[in-house]
């Protein structure tokens, strides 16, 4: 089974395809690398906005989780071709090309917005552990940290059976909430209406889409991807690299579009349990936890419900750590033990926890810290994919460069109103 899984095994499946002898299934070892960027998109965080949204204004701000994921796409794509084509991920090619100050600057909010990422997944996976076996949340953020740190070591038999362990992890939560939603039966013309229809209803409605945004598109991630596709599987030449670039949209269009529908089902659950039954003040995980089997009629909406953050929480702290290792050996050369790193990324949540501070507080405030982290992963990204110099042929067409620019300025703006609504 581990041998199926090796690394040259997954080699070889490739090459079946990008030689032209593939008969079987081949293809499939072109798809993964999406689907770990993805565990990112429906961290902890995305429940907490997600949850806060639909029931405070039903399903209006569904536009907003299904524009996140379009940009996500776009953002995801260049990432993994960057990757893919200079052989060296985002991380080391600012180190290449930017002055050693700068290149300092950007490891140390990399870092910061890792931590805050790291906050959102282990409150998360310390809550799910509270609210499904009454283990204390303290304790349950330590059982993230050993099983995070256990999960990581599978590293060592190849990145497939990390993509195969994450992709099971993705794929119960996308199925746990898809029964969910059917339980509460959600207003199908409402639910479109969200999806096309832009608008805020109120000042923190603004609030609300900067930590969806923030939650959805994951700086830590943007440097994770290339680094996944950076040296993942060989192409002999250009026509070889044209095909794994062909087959890597289509992974990050499946593995965004798998995260953009959890994003929205969570969001259409809140539309469809608490804001129509009048329970609109809802706004933490917790309560949505206990409101559901009463709602929805059994104890088992709770307990998917309940599961489903789990898995988030360990994936994505598995992710998270990964990321982490990504960014300090691009942008400084350096790398410390697993262990050590998730011990000190743990510190913050333990704070958290032990301070009695709220979970919902603390998850959407780490959302909105992260949106504020793209604009320095975006820029660069974009403007390195755009240098033919760097991409050759594989260089950006502009009309992608123009809406990455477009997107870049809209994030940006939003950032400064939302200072501005926390500020004033």
């Amino acid at each position: 089974m581990l041998q199926s899984l090796s690394n040259n095994s997954v080699q070889y499946q490739a090459d079946t395809v990008l030689k032209g002898r593939s008969k079987g299934f081949g293809w499939l070892a072109m798809f993964g690398p999406a689907l770990i960027a993805a565990v990112a998109y429906v961290d902890p965080g995305n429940f907490a906005t997600n949850i806060e949204a639909g029931a405070r204004y039903g399903y209006t701000l569904l536009w907003v989780v299904l524009a996140a994921n379009l940009m996500a796409m776009l953002i995801q794509g260049l990432s993994a071709r960057l990757g893919l084509v200079t052989g060296k991920n985002l991380a080391e090619v600012i180190r290449e090309r930017f002055p050693k100050p700068v290149v300092w600057f950007y490891w140390i909010q990399a870092e910061l917005v890792a931590i805050a990422t790291d906050l959102a997944e282990f409150l998360g996976a310390a809550l799910a552990f509270y609210l499904l076996f009454d283990i204390p949340m303290v304790y349950g953020a330590l059982l993230t940290g050993i099983v995070t740190y256990a999960a990581l070591h599978l590293q060592k038999f190849g990145f497939r059976i990390m993509e195969v362990v994450i992709g099971a992890m993705i794929m119960a939560i996308a199925l746990g909430f898809g029964l969910e939603l059917i339980l509460s039966q959600p207003d199908t013309g409402e639910l479109l209406k969200g999806l096309v229809i832009p608008m805020f209803p109120d000042d923190y409605a603004v609030y609300l889409a900067a930590g969806i945004l923030g939650a959805t598109i994951m700086p830590h991630v943007i440097y994770l991807h290339s680094a996944l596709s950076q040296n993942r599987l060989k192409a002999d030449d250009e026509n070889g690299k044209r095909t794994l670039a062909k087959f890597y949209r289509l992974d990050v269009v499946f593995g965004m579009a798998l995260a953009g529908l959890v994003n929205m089902a969570l969001l259409a659950l809140a539309a469809s349990t608490f804001h129509r039954s009048g329970h609109q003040d809802v706004a933490t995980i917790s309560e949505s936890y206990k409101l559901l089997s009463p709602l929805l009629g059994g104890e088992m909406a709770s307990y998917i419900f309940g599961f489903a953050l789990l898995l988030a929480g360990l994936s994505s702290s598995i992710v998270g750590t990964m990321s982490g290792q990504v960014l300090m050996q691009g942008f400084v050369r350096f790398t410390i033990p697993i262990g050590l790193r998730r011990l000190i990324t743990m510190v913050p949540a333990l704070a958290v926890i032990m301070m009695g501070i709220s979970e919902q507080k603390a998850l959407v405030a780490s959302q909105v810290v992260l949106s504020f982290g793209i604009p320095f992963a975006l820029v660069p990204l974009l403007w390195f994919t755009a240098n033919k110099s760097i991409m050759g042929s594989f260089v950006n067409k502009r009309w992608v460069t123009a809406i990455g620019v477009l997107i870049c300025s809209l994030i940006i703006g939003l950032n400064f109103y939302v200072l501005f609504y926390s500020l004033f």
